[in-house]
């Protein structure tokens, strides 16, 4: 549909931190970017081509049957990743021609609640009934995701967890079954170790990217901490009374991360956990490479484990690997099993002219006709439970699919600590985790302590 997968951004390059959504840094637009200042179509912003708006024709399609009235153009604008992309639509908004809707992921769902996004609270209540099939089919830790200060921004239609793939020759090598439900980080360590002595040389266990989603997060997750201190906002009774009654009184009106967090004792204990993969030679040095190796040296055998989600089916299919060269399970628990996630939906912006159109559109890409459209191909994990069968990855999934969306119901999980400073903060993330894990133990608590410093600078802005 009009979203990028995880799979897109981590064969990317840079983590979504490395552009500053703030004045002179946001990048330049090239005149197809632009939307036309009179055109009369509802305009939906995506990440991407011209040739994959085009690709997504059949949505817009399916759409005009039922609303023939409302002309629908979808605009491609390329950016290297999210911070990219929202700093264009940041541009656009500048401008003066910015689009009725956006896609926006966890990243920046923030960021545009705060600043750009219409909430959505008086159109769910409004055509409840109508939504109400939506809300049924949909876990709602990914809805309080898109909460913010009490009301609703984004109904998601996609999300990744940072699942485990395992390579199931590595595992043969080491004489290693696959791993209980609720196997632990010591497990983990102990997987490691055997893959290493059983492969050759250049193979290594445990291969992770330096950025919010699979870099370290999960560890910090599971050792029930963060980087950044988590509480909940009040408010949301409206949503969960009417469409979660069953979880009411649990759920919240979203998440805020306010403060640095760098400095409790659980966050260095997972940073020296990482930091000896590394020194280990377990893990890889997020200094040796990113995302875009990672599909190639995994279906070359080279990779034992590494964080991934459903979105990673199609791309290791097109890579030439089948279903038994490698599995998935749930991330190893520490003090907890949290797991993190990443989701996407769309997004309608205050100053669209032609809002109640575009929440037919949001409403319609949320449906079953419209997410079945969007999702034709296992290359991410619908947020509707009833998609998540064996007509999406019963053929080129792997054994254990179905762990991709029974993360949701078997553990405990969050997004991605994204604030409205998102690319300041995974800024300083990024930066700092790099000398944490390739320095010494002694000289941990000093990086963590810049890290502090630096997040704190961060979130001030």
């Amino acid at each position: 549909m009009t979203h990028i997968t995880r799979r897109g951004v981590l064969a990317g390059a840079v983590g979504a931190g490395s552009f500053a959504l703030v004045g002179s840094q946001w990048p330049r637009l090239s005149g197809a970017d632009i939307p036309g200042r009179h055109d009369d179509s509802l305009s939906i912003a995506i990440l991407g081509t011209n040739q994959d708006a085009l690709a997504r024709q059949s949505l817009v399609t399916a759409f005009n049957v039922h609303h023939p009235d409302i002309p629908v153009r979808l605009q491609a604008i390329q950016g290297t990743d999210w911070a990219d992309f929202f700093a264009k639509i940041l541009t656009m908004v500048a401008a003066g021609t910015p689009p009725d809707v956006c896609v926006v992921a966890t990243e920046g769902a923030q960021l545009f609640a705060e600043r750009l996004a219409e909430p959505l609270d008086a159109y769910v209540n409004r055509d409840a009934d109508q939504v109400q099939d939506y809300f049924d089919d949909v876990h709602p830790s990914l809805i309080e995701a898109f909460m913010y200060k009490g009301s609703l921004y984004q109904m998601p239609i996609d999300f990744n967890a940072a699942n485990i793939y395992f390579n199931t020759a590595a595992m043969t090598r080491a004489g290693i079954e696959y791993p209980r439900d609720d196997w632990t980080h010591d497990d983990f360590l102990a997987v490691a170790r055997r893959m290493k002595q059983a492969s050759p040389g250049n193979f290594v266990p445990f291969y992770w990217t330096n950025r919010l989603w699979g870099g370290i997060v999960p560890w910090l997750y599971v050792n029930d901490t963060s980087f950044l201190t988590e509480q909940r906002s009040p408010g949301g009774e409206w949503l969960w009374n009417r469409f979660y009654p069953d979880h009411a009184g649990q759920l919240t009106g979203g998440y805020l991360w306010e403060r640095s967090n760098a400095t409790d004792p659980r966050v260095e204990e997972a940073f020296e956990f990482v930091r000896s993969l590394v020194q280990e030679g377990l893990g890889t040095s997020p200094a040796q490479g990113g995302g875009g190796e990672l599909v190639g040296q995994f279906s070359g055998g080279s990779i034992g484990m590494t964080p991934a989600g459903g979105f990673w089916v199609q791309g290791l299919s097109e890579a030439g690997l089948s279903p038994d060269d490698y599995d998935v399970g749930y991330f190893p628990g520490w003090r907890s099993q949290r797991h993190q996630f990443g989701a996407a939906g769309y997004a309608i912006l205050k100053t669209s002219r032609r809002k109640d159109e575009a929440w037919e559109w949001v409403k319609f890409c949320t449906s079953r006709e419209g997410m079945k459209l969007a999702f034709p191909s296992p290359n991410t994990t619908p947020t509707r439970r009833s998609m998540c069968d064996e007509t999406l990855y019963g053929e080129l999934g792997p054994k254990h699919w179905k762990v991709f969306y029974d993360t949701l119901e078997a553990h405990p999980c969050a997004p991605i600590p994204a604030p409205p400073q998102q690319a300041a903060v995974e800024t300083a993330l990024i930066k700092n985790v790099l000398g944490a894990v390739t320095g010494t133990a002694a000289a941990l608590p000093a990086a963590l302590a810049r890290l502090d410093e630096d997040l704190t600078r961060a979130l001030e802005v």
